[in-house]
């Protein structure tokens, strides 16, 4: 489900699987989280937050970056670079899955500012306030990121709408979120030094119980991902994927282990995934081999055995086929991740 904003609040609901499967898929993906920018802003006002993969923006050298920005009092429209908008209140939770530029205002402005020249450097490492505006109305917010090394394989962002609104409700379901959120905006606003890690792993749980809530509100028919999570039949086959990557899988076995027909299977895998079900065990075989070849002292003839593949040449093969370079100039840094 992609290209369309979505707001929802968390319900109760659960597939077979959904919670193993998204935990290997995050546990691989590495997240990083941390608060950047706490920011107020009175009415009128206008700034655009810039794409953050630009070349001279500071976050221009991570892997992935999502961006989070939590309303913390009044309200805004905020607007993304397809041109969707929306208005956005204290309370409400908001998630750019890939950090393109975009922008937020209130009232008749003048002219858009720039969000990074109106920065300045806080009490907190790493994080920087910005107030700005024409004296009226007051609006709040708390920015973080999450950074990931989702650059081969992994579905998760790209699975995602590229604006997601979460409301922190006081229901049960959205306790977590609404405790996570608390705690970041009271670290933030006491500015104390040393909080900088703290901040980071509650950006991370954060993170993780947004995407749970986002995974049990998609409607029927929806496709990518989270959709398959909630597939009795791929949610069982993506299950036992991610728990023995190295299996000589083949359709029959997985459809099998599925409990399903090698037919129903390939046509789960076509149409809610967008791939065969063989494709999707090479890339989740690569996504985890790419990472332990960066983050790991292993040789590539033992992650090669680790992932699946009894021949090293194979693996180099199939390497190079999904990433676009060989395992060795990935390991030296030389090699490009593919959007």
């Amino acid at each position: 489900m992609t290209g369309t904003p979505l707001s929802f609040a968390a319900t109760p609901g659960s597939a077979a699987g959904r919670h193993d499967a998204l935990a290997e898929m995050l546990r691989a993906l590495r997240l990083t989280g941390s608060v950047f920018l706490h920011g107020c802003f009175t009415a009128p006002f206008g700034v655009i937050s810039p794409k953050q993969y630009d070349a001279n923006t500071p976050m221009a050298h991570m892997r992935h970056i999502s961006i989070f920005h939590l309303i913390t009092a009044g309200g805004c429209t905020v607007e993304i670079a397809t041109g969707e908008r929306r208005t956005i209140s204290a309370g409400d939770v908001v998630l750019i899955p890939f950090a393109d530029a975009h922008k937020f205002s209130s009232g008749k402005f003048a002219e858009m500012a720039n969000a990074s020249d109106l920065v300045r450097p806080s009490a907190i490492k790493g994080m920087a306030k910005l107030d700005y505006g024409g004296g009226g109305e007051e609006t709040r917010m708390v920015c973080g990121f999450i950074e990931s090394s989702e650059f081969l394989f992994a579905p998760v962002f790209r699975s995602l709408p590229p604006l997601l609104i979460y409301r922190t409700d006081e229901d049960q379901v959205s306790a977590v979120i609404a405790s996570t959120v608390r705690e970041i905006v009271l670290l933030a606003d006491a500015a104390a030094s040393g909080t900088e890690l703290m901040l980071g792993r509650l950006m991370e749980m954060l993170f993780i119980e947004f995407l749970r809530c986002y995974a049990t509100r998609l409607p029927p028919g929806a496709t990518g991902w989270f959709a398959a999570l909630n597939d009795p039949i791929l949610s069982r086959a993506l299950q036992r994927v991610h728990a023995d990557p190295a299996r000589r899988w083949t359709v029959e076995d997985l459809a099998r282990e599925a409990g399903t027909s090698r037919t129903v299977l390939a046509e789960r895998f076509h149409t809610i995934l967008g791939q065969a079900p063989i494709e999707y065990v090479t890339g989740w075989r690569m996504q985890l081999a790419a990472d332990q070849i960066r983050n790991g002292a292993d040789g590539i003839a033992a992650i090669a055995a680790r992932v699946g593949y009894e021949s090293e040449a194979a693996f180099n093969r199939a390497f190079k086929r999904v990433t676009g370079t060989t395992p060795g100039r990935w390991r030296d840094g030389g090699g490009a991740a593919r959007a």
